[in-house]
């Protein structure tokens, strides 16, 4: 067989295996898995001492959305070229229906955003804040054009925020179509009376977001997403987990066979609510919901990782500048007198594999397979990606990551791609880099340099995510 690339003798790692092998590739597919396959005619890139793994995937990223007053900094071409330097070769974004409007609407404009820009492969969930029963029928079409999960907020209320009536008549939807809920699970009602106190008393420094955003409001939260699921015969995958308590809630829910499956993200892992107590407005950099948690929690969630009560990582990434960035927009200045006005969000979709590997791999936390597990692999299962991205193996999407484990680099807001002006983990030295990466076989990350181009992304349409989420829960 002939190939168009082969790369050779690298350590192929899967969320099952680890072995030293060539990768053949061929049409923008894996078409070959051995030893010493013939590189006649193809290009050749040694991987020799170094990982090969398959191509991660976010799946939960915000570029180009407007919220609180301003807009990410990051559109689809900045966002994805910086995902691609970090090792990420596919994304799922929000797309979000506005209260009066169809989905379709918001759909259509979230491919405007990101047709012809994005520079790796990218899908969509749809975000509902408006879901009378007649419009329930509509989430059936969007199922059927491959946008197959569906996320609802319990906290930002005015904005995002429905009641429980319509998050659960929502998942009794999901059980006909195949689809299934995410949920930003907070107790927003609550977290809002404590924010008008807090304001009230004139405390208005960035620490004072996740003064009111209690733990406990996050638990709660999630105990009553689960039992909403539960009551309609659901599966549920939370958002952003920050939490152990919320993370206990779903390790229980697990345990007695509820098909529940939350994500954690790099910021609850390796920063804390310290970060909100650096001099001055620094400590606005760190605002996002759910905030950061007190020190001694991102051990929970390790252990989580390790143990699968968390099955996935992901980013929230949701860049707003500190000041008014390229575009015009104000950032994180807005709320200078008013933490609830500052945006919320923070940037990670560069980071988060480095990270990852160098915190969690590197002192024992996680196993290499693990790591590509929840970057990777049940990603893909949850989301209906599985096995065209996600593994490596013959068939798949050439979404590879040639991975030098000893290489050295510090993170810096100097050298990333992201158009955001800080980077949360500034002057953080990391070792083990990304060096190569392929997108359905072409190279577009060389010797750690971005040699893509906008646009060369497509639309993935994915298979239902609630008939995916059960049938990893069965396996």
């Amino acid at each position: 067989m002939n190939f168009d690339t082969v790369i050779q003798s690298g350590t192929v790692v899967t969320a099952a295996d680890t072995v030293v092998a060539d990768v053949g590739i061929k049409g923008g597919r894996i078409v070959a898995l051995g030893t010493d396959l013939p590189p006649t005619g193809a290009k050749v890139v040694n991987a020799e001492g170094k990982y090969v793994f398959p191509g991660a995937i976010d799946v939960h990223t915000h570029l180009d959305m407007p919220f609180g007053g301003t807009t990410t900094a990051d559109d689809f071409e900045s966002g994805t070229t910086a995902a691609a330097c970090g090792g990420t070769t596919s994304i799922v974004d929000f797309a979000i229906q506005y209260r009066g409007d169809e989905l379709r609407k918001g759909l259509d404009t979230w491919h405007g955003k990101a047709d012809g820009k994005a520079a790796i492969d990218y899908a969509f969930h749809m975000i509902c804040t408006d879901l009378p029963i007649a419009r329930l029928r509509d989430m059936d079409k969007l199922v059927d054009s491959g946008v197959t999960s569906f996320k609802l907020f319990m906290a930002y209320p005015g904005v995002f925020m429905v009641d429980d009536a319509t998050i659960f008549r929502a998942m009794l939807q999901t059980k006909e179509n195949g689809g299934m809920i995410c949920m930003h699970c907070e107790n927003g009602g609550v977290i809002d009376v404590l924010v008008q106190r807090a304001l009230a008393k004139g405390e208005t420094a960035p620490k004072y977001h996740a003064l009111t955003r209690p733990m406990t409001a996050e638990a709660e939260a999630t105990r009553r997403a689960i039992a909403l699921a539960e009551m309609a015969g659901v599966p549920l995958y939370v958002v952003h987990l920050s939490a152990g308590d919320a993370m206990e809630e779903i390790r229980k829910a697990r345990q007695r066979g509820v098909p529940a499956f939350a994500e954690t993200c790099p910021q609850y892992l390796f920063l804390s609510y310290e970060d909100y107590e650096r001099p001055g407005f620094e400590g606005a950099k760190y605002v996002m919901s759910p905030p950061l948690r007190p020190r001694g929690n991102e051990q929970r969630l390790w252990e989580g990782l390790a143990n699968n009560a968390l099955q996935v990582v992901s980013t929230d990434h949701c860049s707003f500048c500190m000041k008014v960035h390229g575009k015009g927009s104000m950032g994180k200045e807005l709320g200078r007198n008013d933490f609830s006005k500052i945006p919320n969000g923070a940037p990670g979709i560069e980071t988060r594999v480095h990270l990852l590997y160098d915190g969690g791999v590197r002192p024992g936390r996680l196993t290499l397979n693990r790591f590509v597990d929840v970057i990777a692999t049940t990603p893909a299962k949850l989301f209906g990606l599985y096995p065209r991205k996600g593994t490596v193996a013959v068939g798949s999407d050439a979404d590879l990551v040639i991975f030098d484990p000893k290489k050295r680099h510090v993170i810096s807001a100097e050298s990333h791609h992201m158009r955001v002006d800080y980077n949360p983990y500034e002057g953080r030295e990391i070792t083990g880099r990304v060096e190569q990466v392929f997108l359905r076989g072409e190279q577009i990350v060389t010797d750690a340099r971005f040699t893509g181009k906008a646009g060369h992304g497509t639309f993935l349409k994915r298979a239902p995510s609630g008939q995916a989420a059960l049938g990893l829960t069965a396996g």
